[in-house]
């Protein structure tokens, strides 16, 4: 379904008071990359490698220094107009803090519907507040949600908002940018629940980003490890994580907490009979 050959983004750096350009930051350095269709791919790496980075390129929301995306045989890059407008309902982004991702002077409905108008999905006010509301109950909330403002709701429930945003467009492609990490770990398994169950249900791919090895492990069949730009490893999820082999992967997987069962104190030391441990 996603082809990405080659892909460049590079950021100029300006220096003096006039502003000139100094040197070049190339955070994404000739990555190339493919999602099937139905499939759910992890992109996972240290803050500040380039994972972000990657994904809003893939979807145009920065536009890359050169190299190639194709989208079920599509040009992204070279897309312009109505081509483009169509693209984009098809490819879609979970972003990672909802908080910042929802705007505060939106009602929930304004704000799953915006994209519903804008597409033409469905025509008159009183279609796209049904379709609101089905997408909304779809993603775990009640309908009566699109009357209210993001604040009024905990970080899970805004992400799952954020997530109806998203499948409002009844998109095939969606980047999910570490879609958990803002989240309580108690409402972290809920949203990967959530989304699991939407890939399943409506044939959905992700690229799936984070820097958490456990939750793509979790998530995702195949993975790609990212490092400075470029990606230095990639293989079947449980491949790569058993068996790694740059050592920059090595000490991702070494650096995932591991659950670790001790003896209490008192059976250390030869407490009472009858203890558990």
């Amino acid at each position: 379904m996603l082809s990405v050959r080659d892909l460049r983004v590079e950021f100029p750096i300006l220096a003096g008071v006039l502003r000139r350009r100094v040197g070049t930051v190339k955070a994404v350095d000739g990555v190339s990359l493919e999602v099937g269709r139905g499939e759910c791919v992890g992109l996972v790496g240290e803050s500040g490698c380039g994972k972000t980075t990657l994904g809003r390129a893939i979807l145009r929301l920065i536009e890359p220094t050169g190299g190639t995306v194709t989208f079920d045989g599509a040009d992204v890059l070279a897309a312009r107009g109505g081509a483009l407008r169509r693209l984009r309902r098809r490819m879609q982004v979970v972003f990672q803090d909802p908080g910042g991702s929802l705007n505060p002077r939106m009602r929930v409905g304004e704000i799953i519907g915006e994209g519903i108008a804008v597409h033409r999905l469905v025509e008159g006010r009183s279609a796209v507040a049904r379709r609101v509301g089905e997408v909304l109950e779809r993603c775990g909330m009640p309908a009566s949600a699109a009357e209210r403002y993001p604040h009024q709701f905990s970080g899970g429930q805004r992400q799952r908002i954020a997530i109806a945003r998203a499948l409002a467009l009844e998109p095939e492609f969606i980047v999910c940018d570490e879609p958990t990490s803002a989240l309580d770990v108690s409402v972290q398994a809920q949203i990967l629940n959530l989304l699991t169950d939407l890939r399943r249900d409506l044939g959905l791919s992700y690229l799936f980003i984070s820097h958490d090895l456990a939750v793509v492990r979790h998530m995702c069949s195949r993975v790609a490890v990212m490092l400075g730009g470029r990606i230095v490893e990639e293989g079947a999820c449980e491949r790569v994580i058993a068996r790694p082999e740059q050592a920059y992967t090595r000490r991702l997987v070494e650096s995932v907490p591991r659950a670790v069962v001790r003896r209490g104190r008192e059976m250390a030391a030869g407490g009472p009979k009858g203890g558990t441990a």
